[in-house]
């Protein structure tokens, strides 16, 4: 796992470092730390990560400014500050956890643990969805998207006005930082579900949901039972 650290205060980066290597192990392969927003956008635009951590006051400057640049990035970020206030804004753009300050070992790896898929089942009170478009970083609002549909390590972002986006994350990525609303019904598709007007079989096990706008997409045969039990 690479790993990038936007944090101002070194003594707080080092114990950040030293907590990673305990907890990843194995599974971390670099940790590279910066300490503006400059340099980690610098950073960010030039080299591939698995995960940022960031904080959210780095020397007067706003943490926010690198989540409005790269936020459509492939890559999950978990936020570690002291201004627990901000989290619900920091949710909104679709971040995987809020680490407040000061924070232990223990509720580090709790935050770590989200990248595997673990512990998902915190609410999160996310907003907004960036894409990258034509060099710019556009905010979708969470409640205009229809579905997602993979394509490839990216995925399709299906807009209720039938606009398409593309975004850097995959479907897996995707499902760990969406609200629960948005079920996986497919290997290929995240749908919303408060947009679902139906399920339906067909004979020879084929399945499929029909939204309130009448599309049809498809529904995998290991998903329909539970998405029948748990939804409808």
């Amino acid at each position: 796992m690479h790993v990038l650290i936007i944090e101002d205060e070194y003594r707080i980066a080092n114990r950040i470092k030293r907590m990673l290597k305990e907890i990843l192990s194995d599974e971390l392969l670099e940790i590279h730390q910066v300490e503006d927003v400059e340099e980690g956008i610098d950073y960010l635009n030039t080299n591939a990560i698995d995960l940022l951590l960031l904080d959210l006051n780095l020397n007067g400057e706003d943490g926010f400014e690198v989540l409005s640049e790269i936020g459509a990035g492939d890559f999950h970020v978990i936020i570690v500050s002291a201004y627990k206030e901000k989290a619900v804004t920091a949710f909104e753009y679709g971040i995987l956890d809020f680490v407040p300050k000061p924070f232990t070992e223990k509720r580090l790896a709790q935050a770590l643990a989200r990248i595997k898929g673990r512990n998902l089942n915190t609410p999160t009170p996310m907003r907004y969805l960036s894409v990258l478009k034509k060099g710019r970083y556009l905010l979708l609002d969470i409640n205009e998207i229809l579905f997602f549909q993979g394509a490839n390590v990216y995925s399709e972002v299906h807009m209720n006005d039938g606009r398409k986006e593309i975004h850097n994350k995959s479907l897996e990525k995707l499902e760990r930082i969406l609200p629960p609303r948005f079920k996986r019904i497919h290997k290929s598709y995240i749908v919303d579900w408060s947009k679902v007007k139906a399920l339906e079989s067909a004979p020879g096990s084929k399945y499929s949901l029909i939204l309130k706008n009448g599309k049809i997409l498809p529904v995998g045969r290991t998903r329909y039972k539970n998405l029948k039990t748990e939804n409808l």
